[in-house]
C-alpha cells in the first residue's frame, strides 16, 4: 500500500471512530467484511482449524485472531497490541448547567489531555447509550451526532491580559461546553439523546435514555498537510493509528502463522478495568485458545508481543526536550521505545528481533529513551508482559502533539508501520 493510500484509510477509520466504542466497532466491520467469524464470550466457542475470529467486550475492546495453518500455535502468536481511547472531555452524569442565558453541559477530563487546545474548536458528541424500548429490552446503542453542536469559547484577551505568559486552565469551571441559548425551560440532555436516537434507529422508537457514555470530539476532519503533502494532522492519532496498522497487517499477512491483534480500552487511565489490557480479557481468550495450562505457557513463551503506541517526535521548537541521541523523527521510520525502569518492556532481546524484521521489510526504525532527568510515560507493553509473560517490544510511530485534539504525524510512517507489523506477522520463526 503506497503511503497516500494508507494515510487515507488510517483517515476513514479515524473519522468513523469518534470515540472507544465506534473505533472497536469499525474494527469489527473491517474484520467481519474480511471473513473473520464474531464470538461471543457468553457462549461455547468451537473453534475450527486455521479459523479467524474477533471477540468484543464491553463494545470498546477488541481481540481478533487467525489460527493459521494447522499445528501453528507450536511455533507460539504473533501478537499486536494497541489501545481504542484517547485523551478527551467526558460528560458528567447530570451535566446540564443553565448561566446566563446560555446551556452548557458538565464534562469530566478523561486521561492527560492537553487541555488548551480543546478552546474554540467545533465540537460534537458521541459515545453509547443504554436505553429502554417500549416492551422494556435494553439495548447499548452508539450515536455521533456527526455535526458541530458545542464550542468552548476562550475569554477575550482583553478580559485576560496575561494570557500569553501563561494560562492554567481549571477543569471543573473553564471547559463546560457552550451548546444552546437556555431559552426552553428544563432543556435535558437525556431528551436531546432519546430524540437523536430516534432519528438514527427510527425502527426502536421510542426510547428512553438511561445512562450514557458520552464524549466530546473535534469535527474538523483528518488532513494531509504540508507543502509536499508530508504530514497527517487528525484527532486520537494515539492509538488509532496503531489500531489501524495492526488491523491493516493482520488483513495483509499471508494467514501461515498464529496471529493475534488486541485492542484494549482504558489505557490512556491506567489500563485497569474489565476491557483493560490489565484486565482479564487477553487471558481469558488465550485460556480458551489454549484449555491446557502447560500447553499455554509452551505457546506463550513462545510468542512475542508489539505493544505498538506513538512515540515522541523531536520537535523543532522543543529539542531540548529530547535525549541528544535519542531524537526520533518524523517519516523516518518506526520507534523503538526502550526504558531501564520498566515504563516501556523492550529488551535486547526484542529490540534486536523488531530492527531485524525492519530491515527484512526494508523499512527505517529509529530508537527513543527518554531524558534522564524527565519522567517517562508508558504503555500496555509492561502491563501485558507482566501479567503473561510474553516477550515484548514496545514500538510506534512517531508523533508530535500527544494528547491534543489535534496531532501530527507522517505520512510514510503510517506505511512503515503497517509494512513493518505485515512482516512480523509473517515471520516463521520469532
Amino acid at each position: 500500500m503506497s503511503p497516500d493510500n494508507a494515510s487515507q484509510s488510517l483517515a476513514d477509520f479515524i473519522q468513523s471512530s469518534p470515540t472507544p466504542f465506534h473505533a472497536a466497532h469499525s474494527l469489527a466491520e473491517r474484520l467481519h467484511a474480511a471473513g473473520y467469524q464474531e464470538l461471543d464470550e457468553r457462549e461455547e466457542w468451537t473453534l475450527a482449524e486455521s479459523g479467524r475470529y474477533f471477540v468484543l467486550r464491553n463494545q470498546s475492546s477488541l481481540i481478533a485472531f487467525s489460527l493459521g495453518q494447522p499445528n501453528a500455535l507450536r511455533n507460539g502468536i504473533r501478537m499486536i497490541g494497541a489501545h481504542t481511547d484517547s485523551p478527551c472531555l467526558r460528560v458528567k452524569p447530570q451535566p446540564e448547567l443553565n448561566r446566563h442565558g446560555l446551556w452548557q453541559l458538565g464534562v469530566e477530563v478523561y486521561g492527560g489531555a492537553l487541555l488548551a487546545p480543546w478552546f474554540d474548536r467545533d465540537l460534537s458528541l458521541a459515545g453509547r447509550v443504554t436505553c429502554r424500548d417500549a416492551n422494556g429490552q435494553l439495548h447499548n446503542l452508539l450515536l455521533d451526532f456527526q455535526r458541530p453542536i458545542a464550542i468552548i469559547p476562550n475569554l477575550a484577551i482583553h478580559l485576560n491580559r496575561d494570557v500569553n505568559s501563561g494560562f492554567t486552565v481549571n477543569a471543573q469551571t473553564d471547559l463546560p461546553p457552550v451548546l444552546a441559548h437556555s431559552i426552553e425551560p428544563n432543556r435535558d440532555l437525556r431528551a436531546l439523546l432519546a430524540n437523536e436516537l430516534g432519528r438514527q434507529y427510527p425502527e426502536r422508537e421510542p426510547l428512553q435514555v438511561l445512562d450514557y457514555e458520552l464524549s466530546f470530539y473535534d469535527t474538523q476532519p483528518p488532513a494531509v498537510i504540508g507543502l509536499d503533502g508530508d504530514f497527517l494532522a487528525a484527532a486520537r492519532l494515539d492509538n488509532l493509528l496503531s489500531c489501524h496498522a495492526g488491523l491493516e497487517a493482520l488483513l495483509s499477512s499471508d494467514g501461515n502463522q498464529a496471529c493475534l491483534l488486541v485492542c484494549t480500552d482504558h489505557e490512556e487511565v491506567g489500563s485497569s478495568s474489565a476491557c483493560g489490557a490489565d484486565g482479564p480479557f487477553l487471558e481469558d481468550v488465550l485460556a480458551r485458545l489454549l484449555p491446557d495450562e502447560s500447553e499455554r505457557i509452551r505457546t506463550i513463551q513462545r510468542s512475542v508481543l508489539v505493544s505498538a503506541d506513538n512515540a515522541h517526535a523531536i520537535h523543532p521548537n522543543y529539542a531540548d526536550r529530547h535525549d541528544s541521541n535519542h531524537g526520533p523523527q518524523l517519516n523516518a521510520g518506526p520507534v523503538i521505545k526502550i526504558n531501564s525502569n520498566q515504563r516501556y518492556a523492550t529488551t535486547s532481546e526484542t529490540a534486536a528481533l523488531f530492527r531485524h524484521l525492519c530491515q527484512q521489510a526494508e523499512v527505517p526504525v529509529q530508537s527513543f529513551v527518554v531524558r534522564s532527568d524527565m519522567g517517562c510515560g508508558s504503555t500496555i507493553g509492561p502491563i501485558t508482559s507482566s501479567r503473561l509473560g510474553v516477550r515484548t517490544v514496545d514500538i510506534g510511530a512517531p508523533t508530535f502533539a500527544m494528547h491534543s485534539i489535534r496531532e501530527l504525524a507522517g505520512i510514510r510512517d503510517v506505511e512503515y508501520l503497517q509494512r513493518v507489523l505485515t512482516a512480523f506477522l509473517d515471520c516463521p520463526q520469532v
